[in-house]
C-alpha cells in the first residue's frame, strides 16, 4: 500500500502541471500578500474613518461624500493631473517616435546612441535627478545663468509662477522617453522593407513613406505606448513631491501626492484610502475609451 502511495505521490510530482504549479507558488504568495490583501484592506478603510495611530470606525460612503461635495483640492488635483497627463504624454510619444525614426539606421555608434537617450527613462523618475531639475529652474539655476548668456537678464521664478511651474514637470515627463523609443525602435525594424522598396518604384517620396506604410504599421505600437505612458502620467509622484511639493496655490498638486499628503501627513488615511479607488476607476474608464477608439485607427493585419 506504502508502495502505492509512493509511486503516485512520484507521478503527481513529475506532471507538468505540478512544476507549473510549483514554480509560479511564489509570484501566487506575493501577489496574494502584497498586491490582493493590501488591496482589499484599502477598500475596506476607505470606509472608514482611519488615521493609522487609531482602529478605523466605519462610516459608510461618508469620505466619498466629502471628496466629491466638500473638498475643493480633489477638484484641483484632478483638473493638474488630467493636464500634466494629457499633455506630456503625446509629447513623449512624439519625441520617441522622431529619436527612433532618427536612430533606425545602424552605425558604428548607434548603439551609444540608444543607451544614452534610454538612459533619462532609467534615472528620470530617481529622487536625485529631481532634485537637479529644481536646481536647474531656480531663480539662480542654470536655466536662467544660459539665459543671461545670451543677454536676457533673467532671474525668473519658473518654479513659483502659476504658468510655468507645470511645465517644469512637464519637460522632465517629456525627457524620459526612452523606454517609449527602444519600443518604437522595435516596431520600426519589424516592418518588411519590401514594402519601401514597392513604394519606390512607385514613386512614393520619403513623407508619403511615413504616412503611408509607417505610421499605420506602428499605430498598435502607438496604441500600446499610449495606455502604457497615460497610466504612468496619472501616476506621476515623485517630480511634484520633490520639485514643486504642490506649488505654487496648488497649480502643480498631483493626485497622488494629495493622496500621500491625506494619508501620511494629515493621518486620514480613511480618506486617502477613498482617493485611491478613486483614481483606480479614473485610470480604468480612460483606458477603457482608449480601447473603444482603438478600432476606429489602429490598423489590424487581415482587418
Amino acid at each position: 500500500m506504502n508502495d502505492r502511495k509512493r509511486e503516485s505521490f512520484r507521478h503527481f510530482m513529475n506532471k507538468e502541471s505540478t512544476a507549473g504549479f510549483v514554480f509560479s507558488l511564489p509570484f501566487t504568495i506575493g501577489f496574494l500578500l502584497f498586491m490582493v490583501v493590501p488591496m482589499g484592506l484599502s477598500l475596506y478603510y476607505s470606509f472608514c474613518d482611519y488615521n493609522i495611530l487609531a482602529p478605523p470606525v466605519f462610516t459608510g460612503a461618508k469620505n466619498y461624500i466629502k471628496m466629491f461635495t466638500d473638498d475643493a483640492v480633489f477638484l484641483k488635483t484632478i483638473g493638474v493631473t488630467f493636464y500634466f497627463a494629457l499633455v506630456s504624454v503625446p509629447l513623449r510619444l512624439i519625441f520617441a517616435l522622431i529619436v527612433a525614426l532618427i536612430l533606425y539606421r545602424t552605425t558604428r555608434i548607434t548603439g551609444f546612441y540608444r543607451a544614452a537617450y534610454y538612459l533619462p527613462s532609467i534615472i528620470g523618475g530617481s529622487v536625485a535627478v529631481a532634485i537637479l531639475w529644481k536646481r536647474m529652474f531656480a531663480t539662480d539655476g542654470v536655466v536662467n545663468q544660459l539665459l543671461r548668456l545670451t543677454g536676457v537678464n533673467s532671474s525668473f521664478p519658473w518654479l513659483g509662477n502659476v504658468n510655468t511651474a507645470i511645465w517644469t514637470l512637464i519637460i522632465l515627463a517629456v525627457w524620459q522617453f526612452g523606454s517609449s523609443m527602444l519600443i518604437f525602435l522595435s516596431s520600426l525594424k519589424q516592418i518588411p522593407v519590401t514594402l519601401y522598396e514597392a513604394a519606390r518604384v512607385d514613386g512614393a517620396n520619403k513623407g508619403s513613406q511615413f504616412f503611408r506604410i509607417t505610421l499605420p504599421l506602428l499605430t498598435p505600437t502607438i496604441f500600446f505606448n499610449l495606455v502604457m505612458q497615460m497610466i504612468n502620467g496619472f501616476l506621476a509622484f515623485t517630480q511634484c513631491f520633490i520639485i514643486t511639493q504642490g506649488k505654487p496655490l496648488n497649480s502643480t498638486l498631483f493626485y497622488t501626492v494629495y493622496m500621500y499628503q491625506q494619508s501620511f501627513e494629515f493621518y486620514n488615511t480613511g480618506y486617502g484610502a477613498a482617493l485611491a479607488w478613486v483614481m483606480l476607476a479614473i485610470i480604468g474608464f480612460i483606458t477603457m475609451i482608449l480601447f473603444a477608439t482603438k478600432r476606429f485607427w489602429v490598423y489590424t493585419e487581415g482587418v
